[in-house]
């Protein structure tokens, strides 16, 4: 049995019922999400959101990269985005745990120092939240008639706060 067989069989039999071919891709509900890619957030279903209402940027803590200001610029230009939610979310283990608390658990994991490597700890998740808010309205490329709000997600309650 080969390493990937259960998630081949399960997409055969989600392929058995798609019917979603030809969809033109843009995000029908006007929507952006910059979230966590924490297993426990459905995107599209914590905000009665449907297949392709939003285009959605998933990273570690949820942040605005570098490569989420480019999805977001191409969003805003072509793919029908007038709505940015930045949303992170409670008991998130970037910002539960220290940089070295964090290289320590990958070197162990590893076998060998990892204290070169950053994994971007958040100290203080609204202080990020307002910079990465900051970040999204700032940008040369993407338009002031954008709206952009930056959120907390609850895992344990379903809610969002919106914090900027």
């Amino acid at each position: 049995m080969g390493d990937f067989d259960d998630l081949l069989k399960a997409n055969q039999n989600y392929a058995a019922s798609f019917d979603q071919g030809g969809f033109d891709g843009k995000a029908h509900a006007g929507v952006a999400i910059v979230t966590c890619m924490d297993s426990r957030i459905d995107p599209l279903k914590m905000l009665g959101l449907d297949y392709g209402d939003a285009k959605i940027f998933r990273n570690p803590g949820g942040r605005v990269t570098e490569a989420a200001l480019e999805a977001l610029v191409l969003g805003s230009h072509l793919l029908n985005v007038d709505r940015i939610l930045v949303i992170p979310h409670t008991r998130c283990a970037m910002a539960s745990n220290s940089e070295a608390a964090i290289q320590e658990k990958i070197g162990a994991a590893v076998g060998h120092d990892v204290s070169w490597h950053t994994f971007h700890v958040i100290e203080d998740q609204k202080v990020a939240l307002a910079e990465d808010i900051r970040k999204v309205r700032s940008h040369p490329l993407i338009p002031d008639t954008v709206k952009v709000g930056g959120f907390i997600y609850d895992v344990d309650t379903g809610l969002l706060s919106q914090e900027v």
